[in-house]
């Protein structure tokens, strides 16, 4: 499934939500994509999950990994297609942890998937608490990235989707009138990117370019 095609289900399920939206890193961004409004359907679910198996056939993975909450259905999709075992990580007292009698073997080869990676803090946690019980955390998945690529987990990452969005300061990340101008994001996959383009010409700005989703080393 390319980039095109995973934009055009998360449209046709009303899952790509256009306007200005400020992200609780503090961005904003002219696109949405709301993972939970596809993944609501079982089948748009199965898809992805396929899709981000793809990846990872040759890999002899063991289990999938997700942070909950929203990692949990598109992991269990991944692990799944993949016929691996599917466990999560959860917070305790702030910090990612195995619970509810999940465990892990010395050298188990485990994945670790989330629906978006922003800033990569829950996939890092999770690898960090899947190593702590002696994982061997081979790689990292996503749906959606919204860092460009630049997310770094420590380990190999994909996505399905990348976006790029400009870093807007904001004196309150809850106001959109604290920021200088809103930004257009750069969306992989020619749909979302007419949206995004139609969204700059509304504002005068000049049209964005595509991006590619690529694995990041």
């Amino acid at each position: 499934m390319d980039p095109e095609d995973v934009i055009q289900k998360f449209r046709e399920t009303g899952a790509l939500l256009e306007g200005h939206f400020v992200l609780t890193s503090g961005l904003h961004s002219a696109i949405y994509l709301q993972c939970a409004l596809v993944l609501q359907h079982p089948r748009e679910a199965r898809d992805l999950g396929q899709s981000i198996a793809e990846h990872f056939r040759d890999e002899n993975i063991q289990t999938v990994a997700a942070p909950a909450i929203g990692g949990l259905i598109i992991g269990h999709e991944v692990a799944r297609a993949l016929g691996s075992r599917f466990i999560w990580t959860e917070r305790e007292n702030g910090m990612m942890v195995l619970r509810r009698g999940f465990s892990v073997s010395p050298g188990e080869r485990v994945l670790v998937v989330e629906d978006v990676v922003t800033t990569g803090g829950s996939t890092r946690e999770t690898v960090a608490a899947l190593e702590a019980n002696s994982a061997n955390v081979v790689a990292a998945a996503s749906i959606i990235d919204r860092s460009s690529g630049k997310a770094k987990v420590g380990v190999p990452r994909v996505a399905l989707v990348t976006l790029s969005t400009n870093v807007v300061h904001v004196s309150d990340p809850y106001s959109h009138e604290s920021a200088s101008a809103p930004t257009t994001p750069t969306v992989a996959g020619g749909l979302a990117r007419r949206a995004a383009e139609a969204e700059a010409a509304k504002r005068g700005e000049p049209l964005p370019t595509a991006s590619s989703s690529s694995p990041s080393p």
